[in-house]
């Protein structure tokens, strides 16, 4: 198992923008976000000892429940991402989090990805409390996000907003 980054907040995952992710807009297609996105979260899974190999080995499994993205700027093929990770909040089955997308050379923030996850159980595919290894690594990371300002982004919710 890999040393868990205590970094706050999670910096470490790189990607590029694939030429087969760009839509008719001739910018990254909305779906092709979440797929960072979801790279990203294998990164963070990896970071508790619950990434492919806890599921190759049948002991566990995570599940995604809700997640809510925000596209904020474009990016265009070949554009470096950096993808980094917030823990927002986690209890004995689940986690709370916020990945935040930047274009890793000119530095705006081009979209976010809100998620939560639930440890499942491999037999039973049902929730499961964490293994001990995945809590005490989740705590850690968790206790070193706590100071960190909540995302703009957490917690909105979609909706027209009309005037009175």
């Amino acid at each position: 198992m890999i040393e868990p980054d205590l970094g706050a907040p999670l910096d470490i995952h790189r990607a590029k923008v694939l030429p087969e992710w760009i839509d008719w807009n001739g910018h990254m297609n909305v779906g092709f976000y979440v797929v960072a996105f979801d790279k990203a979260t294998d990164t963070l899974c990896n970071q508790f000892g619950v990434g492919w190999e806890y599921t190759r080995d049948k002991i566990g499994m995570t599940f995604v429940l809700e997640a809510h993205v925000t596209y904020d700027r474009e990016v265009k093929e070949g554009d470096p991402l950096r993808i980094t990770t917030q823990i927002l909040d986690h209890d004995a089955k689940r986690l709370h989090y916020i990945h935040a997308m930047y274009h890793a050379t000119e530095g705006y923030l081009a979209a976010t990805n809100e998620l939560m996850l639930m440890n499942i159980d491999y037999e039973s595919r049902r929730s499961a409390p964490w293994p001990i290894w995945a809590r005490e690594r989740i705590e850690k990371m968790a206790t070193a996000h706590a100071s960190l300002p909540r995302p703009p982004q957490a917690g909105r919710i979609i909706g027209i907003k009309r005037k009175s």
